[in-house]
């Protein structure tokens, strides 16, 4: 039966994911058109090029699906606002992404270099210029984000509603991007402040304004369910952020897109550096803590670090633990099986197991 589930919810997320990237490409293709913009300018055609290569440069689109899903938990018909809906979502993360590759010094996004990085390439000399180009950016990206809702065609009320949603969103990842900085600032932070950071700067505009969104344009009354929500977003949220602290560390970069180790490298206290840190005592957690915020450290000292870690059962910990959330998960939303369509419950069942199935 996990198996049945686990792939209808990734055909579904793949369905979704292949008709909005056709869409999303076709925004990209449009917004010089519709966007105000110098025409003796150079730098900005260079700036919407850059997020369009970003923008359109892999992702999984999960908040895609959870928009499209929510909204099927009430209605299979179609339901207008979607889909600038999901832009907004996906432009939203763009800006994420933007600004979590300074923040981190990070030269690799979706397989690629990163937004920040790429500047840095055509500013050898100008790192001012290319440090400016790039939040530049990550910020033009946040307000296309919250622009597109407002040419959905839904009654204002509901556009209204949308906006407010998104726009809390924004503020609550920027909240959560502090708190995150905040988190690596102690040696060994505790599993309430994972949580926290977790919640704000991902669950949030990842799960739960999904949700939100979708079951708004579907016409639901959010007051009466928003427990449930908040609920399964949490699970799934910290199902997902184990999920990615785990590849970080232990995953194939051909296949994350991303440098293996840059948590470890960048200092920053993940579900795994943590539980790592915690695993660790004397010559290993010296090993440990050389690599920790040393953005040169080696490769083979990041494979020294990762073989320490299974040695001390930390990738078997941080499965077990993406397993438990991800049976929490589907838990929580098979009780909401008296309250919305069972076929669309059934894809919020499949999803998280799914989503384990990345690490097993």
């Amino acid at each position: 039966m996990d198996e049945t589930i686990m792939a209808a919810a990734h055909e579904r997320a793949a369905a979704h994911r292949r008709r909005f990237d056709a869409r999303f490409a076709a925004y990209f293709a449009a917004l010089p058109e519709h966007l105000d913009t110098p025409a003796l300018s150079r730098f900005t055609p260079r700036c919407l090029e850059l997020l369009r290569e970003l923008s359109l440069r892999g992702g999984k689109r999960l908040r895609v699906a959870l928009l499209y899903e929510a909204a099927r938990l009430v209605t299979a018909e179609p339901v207008p606002g979607l889909a600038e809906a999901a832009l907004s979502i996906e432009l939203l993360q763009t800006h994420g992404l933007v600004h979590d590759d300074i923040i981190d010094d990070a030269p690799v996004r979706r397989g690629g270099p990163s937004t920040y990085y790429a500047y840095r390439g055509e500013f050898p000399a100008g790192e001012r210029t290319a440090l400016g180009l790039a939040v530049l950016a990550g910020d033009l990206a946040a307000f296309l984000a919250m622009r597109v809702l407002l040419d959905a065609e839904v009654p204002a009320r509901l556009r209204h509603a949308m906006l407010e949603v998104q726009l809390s969103a924004g503020a609550e990842t920027v909240v959560g991007q502090i708190v995150d900085l905040e988190r690596d600032s102690h040696a060994l932070p505790d599993e309430e402040l994972l949580h926290t950071v977790c919640e704000y700067k991902s669950t949030r505009y990842s799960v739960l304004a999904p949700l939100r969104l979708g079951l708004l344009a579907a016409g639901e009354d959010l007051a009466a369910h928003d427990g449930r929500l908040r609920r399964y977003a949490t699970l799934v949220g910290i199902g997902g952020q184990l999920c990615d602290d785990y590849l970080d560390l232990f995953g194939d970069e051909a296949a994350t897109g991303k440098s293996t180790g840059a948590d470890l490298r960048a200092g920053r206290r993940s579900y795994a550096v943590t539980a790592l840190l915690a695993a660790t005592a004397g010559a290993e957690r010296a090993v440990v803590e050389s690599a920790l915020g040393d953005p040169h450290c080696p490769p083979g000292t990041v494979e020294r670090v990762r073989a320490i870690a299974r040695q001390r059962g930390v990738d078997e910990r941080l499965r077990a633990d993406l397993r438990r959330y991800a049976e929490a998960a589907r838990a929580e939303a098979a009780g909401w099986r008296p309250y919305w369509r069972a076929e669309a419950v059934a894809f919020f069942e499949g999803l998280p197991l799914w989503s384990a199935r990345r690490v097993a």
